[in-house]
């Protein structure tokens, strides 16, 4: 009986799928482009940063401590860690749908039955034992088994599971991608934090100088070889100085909580070694070749899940454009009376049918939700080329960025060298009226400025050390 509806159900299956494969709406289709260039630099070497964990990345103790407790508390991460849990749920849920449902029941009813009617009239002649009658009111009780299946014809249900797995993977992924940042974000932090304080050092060191000089200043006014003028133009310069400290500090307690902030804790002082700030030096970089930036950087990957997921839901749409074929089935015990529910065969009840439905007139929505389907395979495909792309570029920039950065550096070592020669020789110059007092004031302001902007580079090079990581798809393994 079972194999001969199945025949059926397939037979009309193949006619309704003949007639609705050939109103299916055509589609506009676009492969991706996985091609990249074959190296940064015309280089092949394959030896590549990515591959080295953070840990040994980053040997500053302190730094490491802060990233170690931020990959445990971020709330950012941990609400990341919870969506993977929901796409791993949404898995189950796809998987059962294509396995068939199987549950129990049981029930109990009271029906009384008008007399003059034809089932009224039917109960009323009907002998059950003897000359028994039916009770009247007739009770109901029943127990039994029942299933569902909704046979998988098209593989709609098989390929909804698919792309739920593939969207679990991206969830996977884009925690990757979120480590690589986080990590990131509290180095760089962390070094800006480093460069504030030795900026904030240099500030007390020019006050102190400064200060000096205000004094030989006064000194020379006392022996009329200069006038008040200079002796309030030197004045001005160290209270300009001495508020200069005050921006800094607010700076660094800014930076200090936004590290907070990522550790997920209150406001607490950063533990950090400030005075070899100036000896850091960003360590070798290994670019390896593009092609490593596709199984590397875990944006490229979850872009790529994505799209293999959209590429599924297409399939999915599709699909329902077919018949589907539903089979539902149960067996059990039913009668009027308990003690007769497990007499068989008198008692035993059973149910077998197939359903087959298919669209035929007003197919909008299915129609609607095809096009959405392959609208957003072909923004996958697009996201997907633009990450390749972006990551490349990335890697690009910052290759020349720290090439650049090195360059300067020395240059401005060279140039806070050379002024901070310069502020002796204009003191001792005024000491001996060779020297305006402008000269001095000037020279105090540009050497500050020289070791400002020497303290920048430095900050900038360790950011680009980390983002030239960053970019390479370090940090998450």
């Amino acid at each position: 009986m079972l194999k001969r509806i199945l025949y059926i159900c397939i037979g009309v299956t193949g006619m309704s799928c003949t007639f609705t494969a050939c109103t299916t709406p055509a589609l506009v289709e676009k492969s991706v482009n996985t091609s990249v260039p074959a190296s940064y630099n015309n280089s092949q070497d394959t030896a590549n940063t990515a591959t080295t964990k953070w840990q040994a990345y980053f040997t500053d103790p302190h730094l490491s401590a802060l990233i170690d407790t931020a990959l445990q508390n971020n709330q950012e991460l941990n609400i990341t860690l919870q969506e993977i849990q929901i796409a791993q749920s949404e898995v189950r849920a796809r998987k059962g749908e294509y396995l068939p449902s199987v549950g129990l029941k049981s029930g109990a009813g009271l029906d009384k039955v008008a007399r003059y009617t034809n089932i009224g009239a039917m109960e009323a002649t009907t002998n059950i034992e003897g000359d028994r009658e039916m009770p009247e009111p007739l009770p109901d009780f029943m127990v039994g088994a029942y299933a569902k299946w909704e046979v998988d014809i098209w593989h709609k249900l098989r390929n909804a599971k698919k792309a739920a797995v593939l969207r679990y993977l991206s969830s996977v992924e884009g925690k990757n991608f979120m480590v690589t940042n986080l990590v990131a974000e509290i180095a760089n932090s962390y070094y800006e934090l480093l460069a504030l304080d030795n900026q904030l050092d240099i500030v007390k060191q020019n006050i102190d100088i400064q200060a000096n000089a205000l004094e030989i200043v006064k000194a020379q006014k006392e022996a009329t070889r200069v006038n008040e003028l200079a002796v309030r133009r030197f004045e001005a310069q160290v209270l300009n100085t001495k508020s200069l400290q005050y921006s800094i500090q607010q700076r660094i307690t800014e930076t200090e909580n936004k590290i907070n902030f990522l550790l997920g804790r209150y406001p607490q002082p950063i533990t950090r070694s400030s005075q070899a700030f100036s000896d850091l030096k960003p360590g070798n970089i290994q670019a390896g070749i593009p092609a490593q930036l596709l199984e590397n950087r875990p944006d490229i990957k979850q872009a790529e899940m994505d799209l293999a997921a959209a590429k599924l839901d297409v399939k999915v749409a599709k699909a329902n454009f077919y018949p589907s074929l539903g089979i539902t089935a149960g067996v059990g015990f039913q009668a009027f009376n308990p003690s007769f529910l497990l007499k068989s065969p008198e008692s035993i009840l059973y149910t077998l049918a197939g359903d087959l439905t298919a669209p035929l007139i007003n197919k909008n929505a299915i129609k609607a939700t095809y096009y959405s389907a392959n609208a957003k395979q072909l923004q996958a495909v697009y996201n997907y080329e633009r990450t390749v792309l972006n990551a490349y570029i990335e890697v690009v920039n910052q290759l020349s960025n720290i090439n650049n950065l090195e360059k300067s550096y020395d240059l401005k070592m060279r140039q806070v060298q050379a002024l901070t020669q310069s502020i002796t020789i204009s003191n001792d110059l005024f000491k001996s009226a060779r020297a305006d007092y402008m000269e001095v004031l000037l020279t105090q302001r540009e050497a500050l400025e020289s070791k400002f902007e020497l303290i920048e580079t430095k900050m900038q090079q360790m950011n680009a050390y980390v983002a030239m990581y960053q970019a390479l798809g370090g940090g998450w393994k």
